[in-house]
């Protein structure tokens, strides 16, 4: 049996109600939800959250929500992790087999149902522990620049000051958008990111961090841009 587990937890504090904040007309959070049913992967898409307002929202949009979370995992320190391992050993108190599990953020609109299956299927095939969705930075990093104490630019890696972009290894980074889970490796390790990882590539405008007011109207924008609406 797979699962689909979405955290959205209430009391976002540098985005009030992020997770049921309208983007383009609806909240958010009911495009992972719709991402994870028209996959077609999944007995069970349920939001794991301590707020009953997004709970409704959730049902509404075709999500489960068969408890709230424990308040000491709904605090803007926990982590990803303990909510999933959370949900997971409720739903196999239940006597339900959870074989394989998606994770996908409430806050990522771009998630498309082709690529929740590539993880499943990349999952199912390499035998790991995870797989997640990545994207690559569109500079090297490996020529980054600080900013110094004294207020002058310095580089992480001096050594690379002259070489070509092209010679350097190209670097890829979490898209916060889902991560597919083998449930007893999971439940043993309790992390997201496994020794035996294998990587779902998205391109590069099919992702956008969503934290601030500047990265939600920077969201709606490419949304719009790219055709998704």
């Amino acid at each position: 049996m797979n699962v689909a587990i979405i955290p959205a937890r209430g009391g976002s504090k540098r985005l009030p109600g992020k997770n049921i904040r309208p983007f383009l007309g609806k909240p958010i959070i009911a495009y992972s939800i719709e991402a994870a049913l028209a996959s077609s992967l999944f007995e069970k898409v349920l939001v794991s959250t301590d707020s009953e307002e997004i709970a409704e929202i959730a049902r509404e949009y075709g999500a489960v929500t068969p408890f709230l979370r424990p308040i000491e995992l709904s605090d803007d320190q926990t982590a990803t992790a303990p909510v999933i391992e959370h949900a997971l050993r409720w739903l196999r108190e239940q006597g339900e087999n959870i074989n394989y599990a998606c994770c996908i953020y409430a806050t990522a609109p771009f998630v498309q149902p082709d690529y929740i299956k590539r993880g499943f299927d990349l999952l199912a095939q390499e035998n790991c522990t995870t797989t997640y969705s990545v994207t690559s930075f569109p500079f090297p990093i490996f020529r980054a620049c600080k900013i110094n104490e004294n207020g002058s630019l310095e580089m992480f890696w001096p050594e690379n000051e002259l070489a070509r972009s092209q010679d350097l290894p190209e670097a890829y980074h979490d898209a916060g958008q889902f991560y597919w889970l083998h449930v007893d490796r999971f439940l043993q390790q309790k992390k997201l990111y496994a020794s035996d990882s294998k990587p779902v590539i998205l391109p590069r405008h099919l992702v956008q961090d969503i934290d601030t007011l500047e990265d939600w109207v920077r969201a709606e924008y490419m949304y719009k841009a790219i055709g998704l609406i």
